[in-house]
């Protein structure tokens, strides 16, 4: 028996012993192809790369742990000079927590100081995305517009606006441009504003490339310039999560590069520290510091590992890694190939509606007609079924439900380390092809 409270009550996942590369073992001796880094786009640079351990082995012999309410530490002072360095213009200060859930609540802490201390408390409302996800704590789920996620917990929750995503499989029209439907999705943005009132609108949060909910949808062309723009116009705060889809995933450092739209505040997370350590952080424009130091001139909030010494020295050192082996431009280059041969093998699959995403962020929406994009019948529960078939196959990729509105629909998320080699991309979709085909064959049987 278990003493662990696992995901699935009653059941206890497989034991893993070993990690190398995009390879994993179980204490049974099967081998898993990582197909999606870790689990959730976190083992960025692969597993077991010992010039991680070296400097985190280094640390520990520095300096394990001090409270930063006392002291700063080098390796958090240096991994902040590497991300302002390559941030986006004017994110050039840092905050630091332990993962994505604390970074997006940090983030709306933030955005409701900044709003008290430039004396407009009003300013309280806070505008997303329906099929967002932005973590598990009771703030991040209170912005989150997946409602099954966050409808248990929904008395517990402060109340969102929530406007279409951008989502252009679903919402694009027939004969659109995607830069017009990238304009007409923003769009909903400034009706959301004018039904609210602009003076009680704190803040807009969305995912440049949205991950888990709807399976790597990036932003229309000119879709997030526009709604930097409208933020603008009406004195918003505009906040981007860039969790799972930022820190080199899409083959930028920070995704948003791509878009040429700079956010007040950006979250980051997962290939933050590849895994190597638990580590978020927020990056925070200088015009929202410069109203701190000129108020009240202290954060009203702090996390007991706020910079912890031995997590900033592992992600330091992935992120000197990335630099040092060219991993970003990698990244475009595998992501361009595993692309490819997700075209070749799935691009006319009966039950495989689009494949879409950036860089080494991929994903695929499978649809019961791929002609009238119509989804299965969420009672045969095709993502469970598929990460059931995949594991089996020896493959850890990403399926979630829900996909189309927070019931139907499903896809299937990809997002292998930036080190990935072909000989493993050409592995990946093999193994998928087998899962998917096994998957839908036990589950549409007649």
């Amino acid at each position: 028996m278990t003493h662990v409270l696992h995901r699935k009550l009653g059941k206890t996942p497989p034991t893993v012993v070993h990690a190398e590369g995009l390879w994993l073992r179980d204490s049974e001796g099967r081998t898993y192809l990582d197909a999606v880094s870790g689990g959730a786009a976190v083992s960025a640079i692969g597993h077991g790369d010992p010039r991680v351990q070296a400097a985190i082995d280094a640390q520990l012999a520095r300096v394990d742990f001090a409270h930063n309410s006392f002291f700063t530490n080098e390796p958090a002072e240096a991994l902040a000079d590497h991300l302002a360095e390559r941030a986006p213009g004017g994110l050039s200060r840092v905050l630091y927590c332990s993962g994505g859930s604390e970074a997006m609540e940090a983030a709306l802490k933030l955005a409701r100081q900044i709003w008290i201390e430039r004396g407009r408390p009003e300013k309280r409302t806070i505008i997303a995305r329906e099929q967002s996800y932005h973590g598990g704590t009771l703030g991040a789920l209170s912005i989150g517009g997946n409602k099954p996620r966050s409808m248990p917990f929904r008395p517990m929750l402060f109340d969102t606006r929530f406007i279409e995503p951008c989502y252009a499989y679903r919402y694009r029209h027939d004969g659109e441009s995607e830069a017009d439907y990238g304009a007409r999705a923003a769009a909903a943005l400034e009706r959301m504003i004018q039904k609210e009132e602009a003076d009680t609108v704190a803040a807009f949060v969305c995912e440049p490339v949205v991950g888990a909910t709807l399976g790597c949808a990036p932003a229309a062309a000119g879709y997030l310039k526009r709604i930097r723009e409208i933020c603008d116009h009406h004195d918003i705060l505009l906040i981007f999560d860039e969790v799972m889809c930022g820190a080199g995933r899409t083959g930028y450092t920070f995704a948003c590069e791509e878009d040429a739209a700079t956010p007040d505040i950006l979250a980051m997370a997962k290939g933050l520290g590849g895994g190597y350590q638990p580590i978020g952080a927020l990056l925070v424009h200088d015009r929202l510091v410069d109203t701190i130091v000129s108020g009240s001139g202290a954060l009203l909030q702090g996390f007991t590992y706020m910079a912890h010494p031995v997590a900033c020295a592992a992600a330091l050192r992935v992120q000197q890694i990335m630099v040092e082996d060219g991993l970003l431009e990698r990244v475009r280059d595998k992501g361009e190939l595993l692309r490819r041969r997700l075209e070749a093998t799935f691009g006319q699959h009966p039950h495989v509606g689009d494949i879409r995403g950036r860089g080494l962020f991929l994903g695929m929406e499978l649809v019961e007609d791929r002609s009238t994009k119509a989804p299965f019948d969420p009672r045969l529960g095709i993502a469970a079924r598929l990460k059931a078939v995949a594991m089996d196959e020896g493959l850890m990729v990403y399926p979630s439900g829900g996909t189309v509105d927070g019931t139907n629909g499903d896809h299937v998320l990809l997002a292998p380390a930036y080190t990935v080699s072909d000989e493993e991309i050409d592995e990946i979709v093999v193994r998928l092809s087998r899962s998917l085909n096994r998957t839908l064959a036990e589950a549409v049987r007649p």
